[in-house]
C-alpha cells in the first residue's frame, strides 16, 4: 500500500499542486500529472539525459529525482523556455548544423546546453564538448551538437555587445 503525498512546485512559471506517490519520478510527474511531454524518458537510469530539466536553474536528470524532491522548487521544462534567448540561439544553431536527427534526445540536449550556457557563457571548446558528452545521442556523432553549442555561444556573445 502506498501513501500519496501532497507537494507544490513551480513549473514553467506556474504553481502546481500535485498529489503523488513517494516513488513517482519528477519525469513521470511532469509527463503524467502536468501533461508536459517534452521531457522524455529513455533509459530511466540517468545515463541518456533525454529527461533533463532545470531545477532552480540547474540541469537535473528528472528520471533520477523523485517528484517530492522538487517540492517548493522551480522546475523548467523544454516547454517553459520558449522565450529564452539562449534557447532560441541553440535551436537555430542546431538546425543550421543538422544537430537533430531522430529528435528523441533533442529536448534533453537543449535543456542541458541552455542551462550550461546560461550558467557559464564563456565555456571553452573543451568544456562545451564535455557538456555535450553528458547526454547520449545515437544519431549525430556529437560533432554537430558541439558545433551548434559553439555557434549559439558566439551568437549570444555578439547579441550581448
Amino acid at each position: 500500500m502506498s501513501t500519496k503525498m501532497q507537494m507544490s512546485m513551480e513549473v514553467n512559471g506556474e504553481a502546481r499542486d500535485l498529489v503523488v506517490e513517494p516513488r513517482t519520478t519528477l519525469a513521470d510527474a511532469l509527463r503524467e500529472e502536468c501533461g508536459l511531454t517534452g521531457t522524455r524518458t529513455g533509459c530511466e537510469e540517468g545515463i541518456c539525459g533525454a529527461c533533463t530539466v532545470l531545477v532552480d536553474g540547474e540541469p537535473v536528470r528528472a528520471c533520477l529525482q523523485f517528484a517530492v524532491q522538487a517540492h517548493g522548487r522551480e522546475v523548467t521544462t523544454i516547454e517553459g523556455v520558449r522565450e529564452w534567448k539562449t534557447l532560441e540561439a541553440l535551436k537555430a544553431a542546431m538546425r543550421e548544423h543538422f544537430a537533430v536527427q531522430c529528435g528523441f534526445c533533442t529536448s534533453g540536449f537543449l535543456m542541458l546546453a541552455a542551462g550550461a550556457l546560461t550558467r557559464k557563457p564563456d565555456m571553452s571548446a573543451a568544456e562545451i564538448a564535455e557538456v555535450a558528452e553528458m547526454n547520449l545521442c545515437r544519431c549525430t556523432g556529437y560533432q554537430p551538437i558541439v558545433r551548434a553549442m559553439q555557434e549559439a555561444q558566439a551568437s549570444l556573445k555578439v547579441a550581448a555587445q
